[in-house]
């Protein structure tokens, strides 16, 4: 699903990545994890194409996104990759429907027929009776649940997460966590996560440790 080769990656003078190989089939949960500064949130930047390699090759579902650039890899990155952030980063104003929506309407799906499915997920979700409530009235478990139904709308190959239970209490970290599993069982979802939680990283099917740019 998912296959990095040689990924290098320089900002001036500094080496952050230094030949990165990761390889994560359909299905699986891979975890990469290492102290702070060793490149793990630079590298999960690149493999979602919000940041680019000095050298290597990435494939996402068969795709070779070097082969990809301005507009067509804005479109693989809408259709292909869902994202979940730390702290959520849900637009305030709007409710935890219209944030699950916001990928469709950027890839100009109907409306129809995307408001189907965002409530679909949030339903999945068990936020039912939370759709019409903007973030601020949600608890942070709620919320990162609303970022997890955002970032499956557009059905993605993979989804990328960066520290997803880091802000969350241990009861909704856990919470979380097993919906990953939830996800990768009942709809065959690939992940793959940036964490310091040991837990989660023990759990994985894969598990990638980071030093130094490297995966030891």
């Amino acid at each position: 699903m998912l296959k990095a080769k040689g990924i290098y990656k320089n900002y001036g003078n500094l080496s952050i990545l230094k030949g990165i190989d990761l390889d994560v089939k359909q299905g699986e949960i891979a975890c990469i994890v290492g102290s702070s500064g060793a490149g793990k949130t630079t590298l999960l930047q690149i493999l979602g194409t919000l940041d680019k390699a000095d050298r290597g090759e990435i494939y996402i579902d068969g795709e070779n996104l070097g082969g990809l650039s301005g507009e067509s890899l804005a479109t693989f990155r809408n259709k292909k990759l869902g994202f979940i952030f730390q702290f959520h980063q849900l637009l305030p104003e709007f409710t935890a429907l219209e944030n699950v929506l916001i990928p469709a309407m950027i890839g100009r799906k109907s409306t129809d027929e995307a408001t189907a499915r965002a409530k679909e997920l949030l339903q999945f979700l068990g936020l039912g009776d939370r759709m019409e409530h903007k973030p601020s009235q949600l608890s942070g478990g709620e919320q990162q649940r609303v970022a997890v139904a955002r970032a499956l709308m557009n059905n993605p190959a993979v989804i990328l997460a960066d520290e997803p239970s880091g802000n969350l209490d241990s009861v909704n970290a856990k919470e979380l966590h097993e919906l990953f599993f939830r996800l990768k069982k009942e709809m065959g979802q690939t992940f793959i996560i940036v964490t310091h939680n040991r837990e989660l990283a023990a759990m994985a099917d894969k598990r990638f440790e980071m030093k130094d740019g490297q995966i030891i």
